[in-house]
């Protein structure tokens, strides 16, 4: 669990750091940075999804994920708990809730956190997850640095997330299989790249990348459904 920690431990400082340095940065300049912001994020969302070997499974997984997600209303859910920290502990920062929800998802939705949650968790090794605690640290400068302490609160429900993968990770390995795992992968992409396009503002309307969150699991359900019919054929 020592990977979780540190990764926690850096989200919070990188996001304390850029707060800090927020205060220092002109408008036309944090407009500017976020832009750019949004653009790597782009990038590193289609880095990711190219990497699918199942295209199917992607669009399958984005169709069924983001139904079962505006049924639950998982965004809505994610945006009252921003707001709800943000009048507990940041009253009239406008930025916290952007941060706080932007940053939760891009840190979580990522392969890394999943690979890396159950390596800490079966083996006990934190190398994948220390090398994510160092890229979350700086994204986390960068992130405050536009949208505030927001950043910084999304270390709990990430700390929560890859905790209990590493705690369940017995259950869960025996079912990861490496086709799995690079599906995951480029579903959660597919969600980083909405973020992204999201942060830069040219959708007519926001994407809800929160309902989409169940899309991240259809490939889990995908495969042993695909191999039983298989048998039957």
């Amino acid at each position: 669990m020592l990977g979780v920690w540190v990764n926690f431990a850096t989200v919070v400082a990188g996001g304390l750091l850029g707060t800090l340095l927020r205060g220092g940065i002109r408008e036309k300049y944090r407009q500017t940075i976020n832009a750019g912001l949004a653009l790597c994020v782009l990038l590193i969302g289609l880095s990711g999804a190219l990497e699918t070997q199942s295209v199917l499974v992607v669009i399958l997984s984005a169709v069924v994920g983001s139904i079962l997600g505006e049924f639950l209303r998982i965004e809505r859910g994610i945006d009252h708990l921003g707001e709800w920290a943000q009048r507990r502990f940041a009253r009239g920062d406008a930025g916290f809730a952007s941060g706080f929800v932007n940053a939760t998802l891009l840190f979580m939705v990522g392969s890394m956190a999943v690979v890396g949650s159950l390596e800490a968790g079966l083996s006990n090794s934190a190398d994948t997850l220390l090398a994510k605690a160092a890229l979350d640290g700086v994204s986390a400068v960068i992130f405050a640095s536009s949208f505030g302490i927001g950043v910084v609160f999304s270390a709990i429900p990430l700390t929560i997330y890859q905790g209990g993968i590493a705690l369940l990770a017995g259950v869960l390995a025996p079912f990861l299989t490496d086709a799995l795992i690079t599906e995951i992968s480029a579903v959660g992409s597919i969600l980083i790249m909405a973020l992204g396009l999201n942060m830069l503002g040219v959708m007519k309307e926001r994407i809800r990348v929160g309902n989409m969150l169940p899309a991240i699991l259809v490939p889990c359900a995908y495969y042993p459904i695909a191999n039983w019919i298989s048998t039957l054929f």
